[in-house]
């Protein structure tokens, strides 16, 4: 309980982090980081109205930048301590918002991969499971400070039948059967065909449901969005408002 005298000025409080959310009616199964109940503290949403996921993933989330910047804007105004985004390829967009904002902005996973990469021996590379390794650019890649120095393998789920199909088709109904099976097949294809990744980091941010699969199945330490909030809202949250006037 608190103490003392203290200082207010939002609406609500006690969340660390604001997440931007697609415009999406897909399914959200605990795990996911658009299903509140995958964390164990508050969190608080902004759904960014037309960011359809195949406009972002697909067509290079034209237009879409000056809707994330007033969602994180937002966000900052109703109290969020960092701002983070449900598509890990929005990082194509992190410079421009992390500018526009002034408290931190972490909008994909794949900033990660430069600490993991830190993390491995000589000639081990990280490898990154996307859900369309076709349309991952080096504009995404140039975004979360992946240089040409860092070794990474990426392999895509949009060669399998479920997982890419209704995150993408924004789709009603998801076989969470299926879709554990695909990214355990593609899992073990990555590394069976690259016996040189050390580690792997999940891009979307609907895969870290299945993390622990894939750590079982590969052997590979895992990393995902949900692993960054976390750490994120450690960071945070004893600087949390209200705070000692």
């Amino acid at each position: 309980m608190a103490a003392g005298r203290v200082r207010g000025g939002f609406n609500q409080y006690g969340f660390a982090v604001g997440i931007l959310m697609l415009d999406t009616r897909f399914p959200r199964i605990v795990g996911d980081m658009g299903n509140a109940a995958t964390f164990d503290f508050p969190v608080r949403y902004h759904r960014v109205a037309g960011a359809g996921p195949d406009l972002v993933v697909r067509r290079g989330a034209e237009g879409l930048l000056p809707a994330f910047i007033e969602g994180a804007r937002q966000l900052e105004r109703e109290g969020v301590g960092a701002v983070t985004t449900n598509c890990g390829f929005l990082v194509k967009f992190q410079r421009e918002m992390a500018a526009a904002v002034s408290v931190p902005v972490f909008t994909s996973s794949l900033l990660l991969v430069p600490l993991v990469r830190r993390m491995l021996a000589p000639g081990r590379s990280v490898g990154i499971l996307t859900v369309n390794a076709a349309t991952l650019t080096p504009e995404h890649l140039d975004g979360a400070g992946i240089t040409r120095d860092i070794p990474i393998v990426v392999a895509g789920l949009e060669t399998e039948k479920e997982f890419t199909r209704v995150l993408l088709g924004d789709e009603l109904e998801l076989d969470v059967d299926a879709a554990r099976e695909e990214h355990l097949r593609v899992a073990r294809r990555l590394v069976t065909q690259h016996p040189e990744v050390g580690a792997i980091v999940l891009e979307c941010t609907n895969m870290p449901p299945y993390a622990a699969d894939i750590q079982r199945e590969t052997g590979r330490p895992v990393f995902d969005i949900v692993s960054l909030v976390r750490m994120v809202q450690r960071a945070l949250s004893a600087g949390l408002p209200p705070r000692p006037a």
